[in-house]
């Protein structure tokens, strides 16, 4: 965790790098349903653009479909190794092939990300200590979901702004509302206890390609949270809070319901 942050890091822009698989248990050829007259990588990429920060846009595909679609609709993409064990390293991929300081993982199932947001992680891991290799984003918790909902994954942040653990879990654990946290003395949504962890990610490109050759940690398996990884090997992660996040895309109904979000121009 050494090294301080160059002086041109402050006003840096970064590039964004959108991970495309087309399998999907629950989703198969996801990027690449077009109900709306649009491929979803399409939504993703061109919301992506909008960013002020982000200086280029790149998908990552392991499928040359995905691949001729993109560069079919103006964007750019690139081929990689169809075996990566997860999105980072098919991140890290590309990264080893750029000279950019600063890279954005962003997620290609979120069509209505804010690039509002992306400007703030970017600004974020730019003006961090170079100590600080990685960077996130959270929001407050939905106020109709629950805070024991494993699929919603949780973020605890220390007062400077550096991630203390994700989970699966509702944490912290409100000791006075007993075991559930759903208890009457905390409303929907855990009265503004719990951070809803967003699943976006900046690096600092030296980082990322190191990171993608750590060793998976114990609570990393166990959480089967790969951020856990950085925390682990005593890596900080900064933390900024945003506003409430866009739902991402995981399954055909979901997806019905954005193409409906968009015939009514929301």
């Amino acid at each position: 965790m050494s090294g301080a942050a160059g002086s041109s890091s402050k006003h840096a822009n970064a590039v964004a790098i959108i991970p495309a698989r087309y399998g999907s248990t629950r989703f198969p050829a996801k990027p690449l349903a077009r109900d709306t007259g649009k491929f979803l990588i399409q939504h993703v990429y061109e919301q992506v653009v909008k960013a002020r920060r982000i200086s280029s846009v790149i998908v990552a595909t392991d499928d040359r479909r995905i691949l001729d679609a993109v560069t079919g609709f103006g964007g750019r993409a690139v081929m990689t190794r169809a075996d990566h064990p997860s999105g980072t390293d098919r991140l890290a991929e590309v990264a080893a092939g750029l000279t950019d300081e600063l890279i954005v993982n962003v997620q290609g199932d979120e069509p209505e990300i804010d690039p509002g947001d992306l400007d703030v992680l970017v600004s974020l891991i730019a003006g961090t200590p170079g100590d600080c290799p990685m960077a996130t984003l959270a929001c407050p918790y939905p106020a109709g979901e629950s805070p024991a909902n494993p699929n919603l994954v949780k973020v605890i942040v220390d007062n400077a702004g550096r991630a203390i653990y994700f989970s699966r879990a509702a944490i912290p654990f409100v000791r006075d509302a007993g075991a559930n946290p759903l208890s009457p003395t905390l409303p929907p949504g855990g009265g503004g206890v719990y951070l809803l962890h967003r699943g976006l990610y900046a690096y600092r490109r030296d980082f990322l390609l190191k990171f993608a050759k750590l060793a998976p940690g114990r609570l990393e398996q166990l959480e089967k949270l790969e951020q856990l990884r950085a925390l682990e090997h005593g890596y900080d992660i900064a933390v900024a809070v945003v506003g409430s996040g866009p739902a991402g895309i995981d399954t055909p109904e979901q997806y019905a319901q954005f193409v409906e979000r968009r015939s009514r121009g929301e």
